[in-house]
């Protein structure tokens, strides 16, 4: 069985951010084929039962803390050498020396990174192939959020963008393979030549995010990392923009905004209409007790798992042209597709007042996840990808 070292930049354990629902099931599918060294840069505390967790599928698990004095540190040194400050945020020189020691020890027939926060670690590592999982074009998202922030955090974020798109380039050839999730962010990447770059998407777990009968809480729900500036920027999209205008006839319309960590602008939105949950340990539930999912997303990259994860569960989603490009589904067939916040209106009142409709998309959206996004399928291409047959 070949070695696999993995590289992460957390703890890809509990699944309440998209980056470690990604690395997790890669994990989770790769161990069947592999033997799995685990290692997760990590700047809050390992639990026990994330580690627990992960023991059923690595060999092997390194968790490194960094500090948030070594975090101020080094981001102030990225500044200055022009790397992205999120380089500086997760890394370390005293754990670079550290994972360079356990390669050694470990010498694994492959190195797997995941997104390029993590890169640092391995630019002086040769002799071993490497695949690198962009995830999403990092640049291209942090360009949508400097047009649409205010001063400082414009600044910041634009800084951000032209070191984040210098850096996509610089660090591509470093790997044998690299990988993006969705076509959309390949040809959003600041890179040349991206014919090297394959498309891998998420999937979604179809046993666990199945139909199931509950009674109805809330009308909407949008759900999600609520401390993930594209999702805040969604959230209040949805409670400020969309919601008076549904209220004109639907007074009592009951939208839920759910996930962990909600920012303060998130927390502001709780109201009469608006539930703020904050974590919920199973998800499932409150998509189950909802009507209709929305992700009015506005900015950011990558592939909604939460338009996955409702369809699965055969609850109709109505999203942005933006996630859906990444998604791919058939407007008006398996999803709504909104521009305006009068085209998100006119698409939830469809659902609301046609239960015929609602059901043809929930079904349609339903077949459509089933067919097209499978974990297994995905980690499959990823193990042909760093171990082809000879």
């Amino acid at each position: 069985m070949k070695k696999t070292l993995i590289i992460l930049s957390r703890i890809p354990y509990p699944l309440e951010k998209g980056d470690k629902l990604r690395a997790y099931h890669f994990i989770k599918e790769l161990s069947k084929w592999e033997e799995i060294h685990l290692v997760a840069i990590s700047d809050e505390p390992a639990q026990q039962s994330s580690i627990n967790e992960l023991k059923k599928y690595c060999k092997e698990i390194h968790v490194f803390p960094v500090s948030k004095w070594s975090i101020a540190v080094n981001m102030l040194k990225s500044f200055i050498m022009g790397l992205p400050f999120q380089s500086g945020y997760f890394y370390n020189s005293k754990v670079a020396k550290e994972i360079s020691a356990l390669i050694e020890k470990t010498k694994p027939d492959h190195i797997f990174l995941q997104l390029l926060r993590t890169t640092e670690y391995v630019k002086n590592i040769h002799g071993i192939d490497m695949t690198l999982d962009y995830m999403d074009a990092f640049a291209k998202g942090m360009e949508r959020r400097f047009e649409t922030a205010y001063f400082p955090a414009s600044r910041i974020y634009k800084w951000e963008y032209f070191r984040l798109r210098k850096y996509e380039g610089r660090i591509y050839h470093w790997f044998k393979n690299k990988l993006i999730i969705s076509e959309q962010d390949l040809n959003s990447l600041f890179i040349t030549d991206t014919s090297e770059v394959k498309i891998i998407p998420n999937g979604v777990d179809t046993d666990f995010f199945s139909p199931r009968e509950s009674k109805k809480k809330y009308d909407l729900l949008f759900f999600g990392n609520m401390s993930y500036p594209p999702n805040v920027s969604a959230a209040k999209y949805l409670c400020e923009e969309i919601l008076p205008l549904l209220l004109k006839n639907y007074p009592d319309i009951k939208i839920a905004v759910s996930g962990a960590e909600p920012a303060k602008e998130v927390l502001a939105l709780d109201g009469k209409n608006v539930e703020i949950t904050g974590w919920i340990d199973d998800m499932r539930e409150i998509i189950a007790q909802s009507k209709i999912v929305v992700a009015p997303m506005l900015i950011g990259t990558g592939l909604q798992n939460k338009l996955l994860q409702a369809m699965a569960m055969k609850i109709p989603c109505v999203t942005s042209t933006l996630a859906n490009n990444a998604l791919g589904a058939e407007n008006k067939d398996s999803i709504l597709v909104a521009r305006t916040k009068e085209d998100y209106v006119r698409a939830i009142e469809l659902l609301l007042q046609n239960p015929e409709v609602y059901q043809s998309i929930a079904e349609s959206g339903h077949r459509f996840v089933n067919k097209n996004f499978n974990w297994e399928a995905s980690a499959r291409k990823v193990h042909e990808l760093m171990y082809p047959e000879k």
